[in-house]
């Protein structure tokens, strides 16, 4: 009884992604309050991707991770842009920091949001 996120103007999903979801028992909100208000951000293991992590549970011993590419949208408004979000993910413990992503991209994604 796990509902597929639905794709929208802001959001687009990959089959990996809803998969990944459903393992882990993350939903559709709460991967976008974790886009919109993440605790750390850093650059994605794959080319050109985002990864975002909130820390989960009263006790702070488990982080939940969402790996996203932003992509030009095709269409009617030019310049427009659209998250494609590829994975999400739970880890065990405190993961430790990587490359951060610079303050100008963070906030170029913001205005998206």
């Amino acid at each position: 009884m796990f509902k597929q996120p639905k794709e929208d103007a802001r959001y687009s999903w990959t089959a990996h992604s809803f998969v990944k979801m459903r393992q882990y028992g993350i939903s559709e909100s709460r991967i976008k309050r974790i886009i919109r208000y993440p605790q750390r951000t850093e650059e994605g293991i794959a080319l050109d991707t985002v990864a975002v992590m909130q820390s989960a549970g009263t006790k702070r011993y488990q982080e939940v991770w969402v790996m996203y590419k932003v992509q030009s949208v095709s269409g009617k408004e030019q310049g427009a842009k659209k998250l494609k979000i590829i994975t999400a993910w739970r880890y065990p413990g405190k993961s430790p920091e990587r490359d951060p992503i610079p303050q100008e991209v963070i906030e170029e994604v913001r205005k998206l949001l």
